[in-house]
């Protein structure tokens, strides 16, 4: 969660501030009384809640001069996204509002779940820590800094380091093993004491220990007697009960034994009811269905003499519509004339655009050949990429030869200069004659240098040799690559026979070949290796010369030296001519090559584009776009050619379809034969009529006839209803006459009764003391008065024998109160007793402190094996870095809490044992390990308040530097120290003015 603006309405001195674009590392500097800590309590109070008015430890900050109390956060959540907290005066705590970017809006409940539940103490404890943690360390005990760091890398304070003191110091208060003063100590002793008092008086009242005896073993005899009474008044009771309810039981029993000699009876629900309402009904349907079944046939009879041919008006309509057709037939004839006209015209046109094409196919398969519009597109862009190629290719011809000629040129000039260079070893010649004219000390300088350089190239050589092991590796990887590359031109070139390309890939593959198996690793240690012999050669002869001492005129040697040096740096001008030259002669290739690629792209479209068209390659190379035009006129022709033949086809088969269809009509229904067309369609109109009359007579009948049959069929269907509900009726009873229906009936009557009865009893039942169990058990007992009878005497028995123990045990207890009132012995044992109980009271709260602090040192051991580790492993690394490496490593102790502390020289010191500063170093190294390791997945900002002003300019700058580190949390670090600020650039700094309060930067 970063915090991105402030926007405080009202909060102690601050009063409508805003504060915005705040930085992943925030700096807030101010003199004192500027606000700095004003505005941490308005972050915390806004998130977590305003301080109560009963929580005096914390300051409200409630404004003096304004009503205006709280203020808004705009906040980014990593899970949430953007968010605007605003808290103003309302409740305890403030009344809270949460406004989320997406939308949403929420109070507390909302806001908990952006802070993960995270209360106002437990973020200060982790994500806020102030210079009163470092000052707490200068007020501790040495025995107590360890504690103290240990408890701040498990909770953030040191709640824990004070709370096992507490919990000890308590305990210590109550009790040492070896003390006198703790209070159990204390008690015990005094116990002991009145014990052996209390013996004393014992012995001299052994008659009441003999009382007390009695009186117990009386106590017991009662307790036994009165037991027995209660069991036999229980028996008495159910036994009571069982009188009550004896006849319910045995009713129910023989209810039961009926039921089950009934058995199950499936029989339906008011059955013989519905039977006797579907006898009623069944005989009337009957009846009537039998009288329309003789006036159905009656009807069939009289409409069998009238029959219309039914054949012939099923075909009235083709009739009609072949009598309609007659007058079109003379038309039919002048239009097929001229569609036989036009075809002869088309034909002519197709055959002109296929010589043309030189097209060797049939008009079938000029259809199947693609002319869309994006064929058309494909055309026309292959086409202009063709012209276009053919243009780049003249102009790359030309700068081809001009790049080349001015190579060549350069070469030869490069050749003649280097002719004219010394060689190597006239050169070096040279330079020992120059050499040996100087002094003997300038020699022996030299001669140092040599030494020096020696041993210097030695050294590169060993480091050369592991980066060229290294970069060999990945040489061999991309030449591998580049050779895939090459090897596949060579195949595309090979395929398209693009023997340019082909030629190309070969060469290269036997150049990566060749540098794979050299490489320059070799070459390169040979070189350093020729350096370092010539330097010793070198060397060997001046220690010659400074043995011979020779000297000479050097006027010369040194003219033709600068003679060289300048022929040399006009080759080296030269070679970079060349270079430069040989950059725009390469670029010039690679354009022709990829010229190359473009055209057998381009061809291989153009062959493409040919092959579905159908055209032969030497037209498609050059007049693609003109074929294509033809082969669209052409296609467009055959299209109106077919409509044409298919319209001419119709024709026919319409004047066919009419002779051919009077011609069966007149066949089949007409006696006169050799008709022409005209007679046959008069005649057949004469026939239509005089079907139609009789239809209509028929249709009367049929009319009567229909209406009949329906009646039978719903009558029919009615009775096939009643009878199936009968039939159904009987089978759900699982009988088969009406007779062993009825029988069933009356069985099934009796059991409902019998059931009703039954439920009857049961209801009775429920409410009895007695179980299902014991009133079995009682209907086995047939003397259940005399059992009473018996239990009663048994009762006033065991009464009377208590009662006499009663007496026996009041008389021997006044014996032991005239005892105990009558001597030392009653005050001392009560003395006894009210110190033990005290000492028992003591001890109780003693238990409660010891198991507060078994369960604190679990959770401790448990805390020091899951969750300490990675938080240790953090914090030696921000320690090592505090401490530029001195302090490396952080231990456990063994037992108990606290920590042990490795220098790098691997000696072990206790936290006590360290110096204060480097203390104060460990404990900022465990605050922020613990904040971002335990709470690794909380990124609240950590706020950090003026912790490190006792730290020197070396150790702050250190902490501060591993602060900026820390990128996963927002950081705000308030200070009112202006050294500091040259540590942080200026944009991350906001400064805090007296007075009006305003941001001034």
């Amino acid at each position: 969660m970063k915090i991105l603006e402030l926007h405080i309405y009202g909060y102690g001195q601050l009063e409508n501030i805003e504060i915005t674009n705040l930085h992943d590392f925030q700096v807030f500097y101010g003199e004192n009384e500027a606000g700095k800590s004003t505005i941490m309590a308005f972050i915390h109070g806004i998130i977590f809640g305003f301080p109560t008015k009963q929580q005096t430890a914390e300051l409200r900050y409630e404004p003096k001069h304004s009503t205006k109390y709280g203020g808004k956060i705009k906040i980014f959540h990593e899970n949430y996204g953007g968010a605007v907290i605003e808290r103003v005066k309302g409740k305890a705590a403030g009344d809270v509002k949460v406004f989320m970017d997406n939308g949403k809006m929420g109070g507390e409940e909302l806001l908990k779940e952006l802070t993960a539940n995270f209360d106002k103490s437990l973020f200060q404890s982790i994500f806020s820590f102030n210079l009163q943690g470092l000052q707490n360390i200068h007020q501790m005990k040495s025995e107590e800094i360890g504690k103290f760091l240990f408890s701040a890398g498990t909770l953030g304070t040191e709640r824990l380091s004070q709370t096992e003191a507490i919990l000890q110091k308590e305990l210590d208060t109550r009790f040492k093993p070896s003390g006198k003063k703790p209070l159990l100590n204390e008690k015990l002793q005094a116990l002991h004491e009145i014990n052996k008092d209390l013996k004393i008086a014992e012995a001299k009242n052994r008659d009441y220990t003999i009382l007390v005896e009695k009186k117990e073993n009386l106590e017991q005899e009662m307790n036994e007697i009165n037991g027995s009474i209660q069991a036999i008044r229980k028996k008495i009771e159910n036994l009571n009960e069982w009188k009550r309810i004896e006849f319910i039981v045995k009713e129910e029993k023989w209810t039961k034994k009926e039921l089950r000699e009934l058995g199950e009876v499936e029989f339906p629900v008011r059955g013989i009811e519905r039977i006797e309402n579907l006898n009623q009904l069944i005989h009337p349907f009957n009846a009537e269905i039998h009288s329309l079944a003789e006036r159905i046939d009656q009807l069939k009879e009289e409409a069998a003499g009238i029959q219309p041919d039914e054949t012939f008006l099923k075909n009235e309509p083709a009739l009609l519509a072949l009598l309609e057709q007659v007058p079109l037939y003379d038309q039919l004839m002048q239009d097929k004339l001229q569609c036989e006209t036009k075809l002869l015209a088309l034909e002519e046109d197709l055959s002109i655009t296929r010589e043309k094409l030189h097209l060797n196919v049939d008009e079938e398969e000029i259809f199947s050949i693609n002319t869309n519009i994006y064929m058309k597109n494909q055309v026309e862009a292959v086409s202009r990429k063709n012209q276009k190629l053919k243009e780049v290719k003249e102009e790359l011809d030309h700068q081809y030869q001009e790049e080349k000629c001015i190579l060549e040129e350069l070469e030869k000039e490069v050749q003649l200069a280097v002719k004219q260079l010394l060689t190597k070893e006239e050169r070096l010649s040279l330079e020992e004659k120059v050499k040996i004219g100087n002094d003997k000390q300038s020699i022996e300088v030299e001669i140092r240098n040599l030494r020096d350089k020696i041993e210097f190239y030695q050294q590169v050589n060993e480091r050369d040799k592991e980066t060229a092991d290294r970069q060999g590796k990945q040489r061999k990887i991309q030449f591998l690559l580049f050779g895939m590359v090459l090897v596949a031109v060579t195949l595309f070139g090979s395929f398209l026979q693009q023997w340019f390309l082909a030629a190309l890939g070969i060469l290269g593959c036997v150049l990566v070949g060749i540098f794979m198996t050299r490489g320059t690793k070799v070459q390169k240690g040979i070189e350093v290796d020729q350096t370092i012999n010539s330097l010793r050669e070198k060397e060997e002869r001046l220690n010659q010369k400074l043995q011979s001492t020779k000297y000479m005129e050097i006027s010369t040697l040194e003219e033709q030296l600068l003679s060289d040096n300048q022929r040399r740096e006009e080759h080296r001008s030269l070679n970079l001519k060349i270079k430069h030259q040989q950059s725009h002669f390469d670029k010039v290739i690679a354009k022709l090559e990829q010229w190359e690629l473009e055209a057998a792209q381009n061809k291989e479209k153009l062959t493409s584009i040919s092959r579905e068209l159908k055209l032969p390659d030497y037209i498609a190379e050059s007049y693609l776009l003109e074929a294509f035009k033809l082969m669209e006129q052409s296609k467009s022709i055959s299209r109106e050619k077919k409509q044409l033949h298919s319209k001419l086809q119709h024709i026919v088969q319409q004047q066919e379809k009419i002779v051919q269809g009077l011609k069966s009509f007149s066949h089949l229904y007409l006696n006169e034969k050799g008709l022409d067309l005209y007679n046959e369609a008069y005649l057949l109109r004469n026939k239509l009529k005089e079907e139609h009359s009789k239809q209509i007579v028929s249709q009367e009948r049929q009319s009567k006839l229909s209406d009949l049959e329906a009646d039978l069929r719903q009558k029919t269907q009615a009775f096939k209803q009643l009878q199936s509900e009968y039939d159904k009726l009987i089978s759900s009873a699982k009988v088969l006459t009406e007779q062993q229906f009825y029988e069933l009936g009356a069985k099934a009557a009796r059991k409902e009764q019998l059931i009703e009865k039954m439920e009857s009893l049961q209801s009775q039942l429920q409410y009895s003391i007695l179980s299902e169990g014991e009133r079995d058990h009682f209907l086995e007992v047939h003397q259940s008065e005399e059992l009473l009878v018996e239990c009663n005497q048994h009762v006033l028995l065991l009464e009377g024998k208590l009662k006499k123990l009663q007496e026996n045990h009041a008389s021997i207890k006044y014996e032991i109160q005239v005892l105990e009132e009558g001597g030392v012995y009653s005050d001392i044992l009560h003395h006894y007793k009210q110190k033990k109980f005290e000492l028992e009271e003591a001890a109780k709260e003693w238990t409660v402190y010891r198991l507060a602090q078994d369960i604190l040192s679990a959770t401790i051991e448990k805390y020091k094996n899951i969750h300490l580790p990675r938080m240790i492993s953090k914090a030696e690394e921000y320690l090592s870095f505090l401490t530029d490496g001195n302090y490396q490593r952080i231990h456990l102790q063994t037992s108990g809490s606290g920590f042990l502390i490795e220098r790098n020289d691997y000696t072990i010191f206790e936290a006590n044992e360290l110096s204060q500063a480097t203390t104060e170093q460990l404990y900022v190294a465990i605050r922020l390990a613990f904040a971002v390791t335990v709470y690794e997945n909380y990124q609240f900002p950590i706020i950090i308040d003026d912790s490190f002003v006792n730290f020197d300019a070396k150790r702050t700058e250190k902490v501060l530097k591993l602060l900026k580190r820390m990128d996963r949390n927002q950081l705000l670090f308030f200070t009112c120290h202006k050294h500091l600020l040259s540590f942080f650039e200026r944009e991350n700094v906001l400064y805090l003015a007296k007075g009006a309060v305003q941001i001034i930067s």
